[in-house]
């Protein structure tokens, strides 16, 4: 009889562990998600905007730019940034202050050198960069304002990892998602107005970059000056050898991950031309809001799988692990039936010349489908002392995505671009998932998983109707929203009616926790 009370005291404590995971990693995805959705649509607006006032052929520019400005500013990070996530938070809990200072010190000055030299490098390049690589003459003006992009860009980053590492992401997010973006969308209308182009875009850009670049110092000098020193004045302290060791492997995974997920533009930019660049980066755009649900759920999962795994937890983590995924999967589905089936018309919001970039959108949402059915694979690697195994696999997939950009591109242009990254996504998260399965014991995949037929091909279905029901209405923004929200409410309407396990129930009750705090509406009308 003890002994059943004792399995049965073991398993009251792992639901009770299981539910305390599940709150916390809901509550603390609250702020983080709210700045990524403010993020999301304000972008998706505002880049309509953009698309309507500038352009195609502007925004290719643009695209190319910032290319260019994200290859030179992987090397200037050289892994600072992953280590500013992690230090932080070693040293201020430990009262090391001291060390803390130099780390900062000694990595903002790294930062500055590096990127100052990369900067400059842009500046003296131009010319190359647009007429022998591009054939854009005309972004060499704009390249001096890209070097400046790339300098500013580098210091924003560098001071929201640092404010990270010390678990101070709410901050971070109202910062560089509220106020970066209110302040970017808000100069670029006033001097795009006044008749500035894309000019007045990118001198907004860097405008709202400096903005944020000041309140971001400001917020972490508040916390550097909370860690006490303990070292006597005048000493100087150098950075420990640990931390440039894993900040030179963080920068080798940063520089594949470049590789893997620019080459497509790099060498559309190549073959093709502005204009049709332009396109690309706006459906490719598109496709990057589809996976906006795992996105969120990994930036506060990673931790919870450093300290399961630590504490030896797999089973919890496994639990974990099985009923996110299937909810990541499940929110992210009807967001991708409805990209997929108003393709056309989500692209032709944009302009008439973007409509024909409705097959990127269908090519790239079904390997951001794959992204989401597979889960936090590649976070989970990585938090459990993987790291070189991951690491291998994007300098693997990167060089299979340099290789079959290159041989599809100049026969398919953008759609064999599109192929060759959707394709590559597919077999890294697949790769990845092998991996954790070898060397975790963990798994996604259970029976639970059927409780998603029957929702997902009802509201397919209704997608379907809507599409061809309103064929005759002009679609526009306000026809793609209400879609979006009636396969929403379908799915979830019959997931409910189907009825959930009590490990869903705890996933369904924890976000309708959140959508009732942020609403006074539901508040009041509870109370």
């Amino acid at each position: 009889m003890s002994d059943d009370n004792t399995a049965q005291a073991e398993v009251n404590k792992l639901q009770q562990e299981f539910k305390s995971h599940v709150g916390v990693i809901s509550r603390q995805s609250g702020v983080f998600f709210a700045g990524t959705m403010f993020t999301a649509v304000a972008g998706y607006v505002f880049k309509i905007y953009l698309a309507r006032t500038l352009g195609s052929e502007a925004l290719g520019i643009y695209a190319m730019g910032m290319t260019v400005a994200g290859l030179f500013g992987v090397f200037g990070a050289l892994g600072i940034n992953t280590a500013a996530q992690r230090y932080p938070a070693v040293y201020a809990s430990t009262g090391r202050g001291a060390e803390l200072r130099a780390f900062v010190r000694w990595a903002l000055l790294i930062v500055c050198t590096v990127n100052g030299v990369l900067a400059g490098g842009v500046v003296l390049a131009r010319r190359w960069v647009s007429i022998r690589l591009y054939h854009t003459p005309a972004l060499a003006g704009y390249l001096y304002l890209f070097a400046l992009i790339l300098f500013s860009g580098a210091l924003t980053t560098f001071f929201g990892q640092l404010l990270t590492g010390f678990k101070q992401t709410a901050t971070r997010t109202i910062i560089a998602n509220f106020a970066g973006v209110f302040l970017n969308i808000v100069f670029a209308v006033a001097l795009i107005s006044a008749g500035t182009g894309l000019w007045g875009y990118v001198v907004a850009q860097l405008a709202s970059a400096f903005v944020v670049l000041v309140l971001l110092v400001w917020a972490t000098r508040k916390r550097i000056a909370a860690v006490p020193s303990v070292a006597s004045s005048g000493t100087i302290v150098y950075p420990k050898a640990e931390m440039l060791s894993f900040a030179a492997a963080a920068f080798a995974m940063d520089l594949t991950a470049f590789l893997y997920a620019q080459t497509d533009k790099v060498i559309l930019g190549s073959y093709l031309n502005a204009r049709m660049l332009g396109i690309y980066s706006v459906a490719a755009t598109i496709v990057a809001f589809v996976p906006i649900a795992l996105q969120s759920v990994n930036q506060i999962f990673s931790p919870t799988i450093a300290e399961l795994h630590a504490r030896g937890q797999i089973d919890l983590l496994n639990r974990l692990y099985q009923t996110l995924t299937k909810w990541v999967f499940g929110m992210t589905l009807p967001l991708a039936a409805v990209v997929v089936i108003f393709a056309r018309i989500l692209m032709r919001v944009f302009g008439p010349d973007f409509e024909q970039g409705w097959v990127i959108l269908v090519i790239g949402v079904v390997g951001q489908l794959v992204n989401a059915g597979t889960g936090s694979v590649g976070y989970l690697l990585l938090m459990s002392g993987n790291e070189r195994r991951l690491m291998w696999i994007y300098v693997a997939m990167a060089a299979v995505t340099v290789l079959s950009c290159l041989l599809l591109v100049p026969r398919f242009g953008m759609t064999g671009a599109a192929i060759a990254t959707a394709g590559c996504n597919v077999l890294m998260n697949f790769w990845c998932l092998a991996e954790v399965r070898k060397n975790l014991r963990l798994f996604p995949y259970n029976r639970s998983y059927g409780i998603l037929a029957v929702p997902s091909l009802v509201m397919i279905a209704a997608t379907l109707g809507l599409r061809f029901g309103l064929r005759s209405v002009r679609a526009d923004i306000p026809v793609l929203m209400l879609s979006t929200i009636i396969a929403y409410v379908l799915f979830f309407s019959v997931v409910l009616l189907i009825g959930l396990k009590a490990e869903d129930r705890m996933i369904a009750s924890a976000i309708w926790a959140r959508v009732r705090a942020s609403l006074p509406v539901l508040r009041g009308s509870e109370s």
